[in-house]
């Protein structure tokens, strides 16, 4: 079923061409950003144990070194219009309404979703256009109400960005409005770090 869904959306992909990238500098120099201070090793999310058990696939993997994107014009377009693309085609559901649960990662293959999921197809593909699983990085931060959110933070030699399904804009992690909580490991997606300084982490991922 998923193998299906996912052909459907890279032809899809492919047919849209440019679509995003129309918008996007193709000067490297353009693309500025930070880098997050990294803490110490923190707990895993419940909805990523459960994603795993049911991907063990993608979940059981080697120890990798840490690898940057080397953010060039080409990068940004690919990474803009992967991320435009998820945004406008996959409809946001919460959890509870789509599963009857109060968190549930997976990858939204009836085209509906909420925040992780968006981040799961989100990171799915861009690995699938080659680049690199260590850069592609499932976080969790709180928003401005204080409520748990899934996002893909980006890590490139020219900092760290972050693609969001609440903003259309591909942005400096610092400069989404979100306080960040934790995110995978560069070495090990099944290993997750604080972000920042420390803050109580929420249970479950909202929206």
């Amino acid at each position: 079923m998923f193998q299906g869904f996912y052909r459907g959306m890279a032809a899809a992909l492919i047919m849209a061409g440019g679509l995003a990238a129309m918008h996007v500098s193709t000067q490297a120099s353009d693309f500025k950003a930070t880098f997050a201070g990294i803490g110490k090793a923190t707990s895993v999310p419940f909805g990523w144990v459960d994603f795993c058990k049911n991907y063990s696939g993608e979940c059981n993997t080697d120890d990798l070194p840490a690898q940057d994107i080397n953010l060039s014009g080409k990068a940004m377009k690919e990474l803009e219009r992967i991320n435009t693309w998820v945004n406008v085609n996959i409809e946001p559901v919460s959890d509870q309404d789509h599963w009857h649960a109060a968190d549930k990662w997976d990858y939204p293959t009836d085209g509906k979703g909420d925040c992780e999921d968006y981040a799961l197809l989100k990171r799915k593909m861009l690995i699938e256009e080659g680049f690199p699983r260590q850069a592609l990085l499932m976080t969790v931060v709180k928003d401005d109400k204080g409520e748990g959110h899934a996002i893909l933070t980006v890590k490139t030699n020219r900092g760290e960005f972050v693609l969001d399904n609440q903003e259309s804009r591909i942005l400096p992690w610092n400069q989404s409005g979100y306080k960040f909580v934790k995110r995978q490991s560069q070495e090990n997606p099944n290993v997750w770090v604080q972000v920042g300084e420390p803050v109580s982490a929420p249970m479950y991922t909202a929206r």
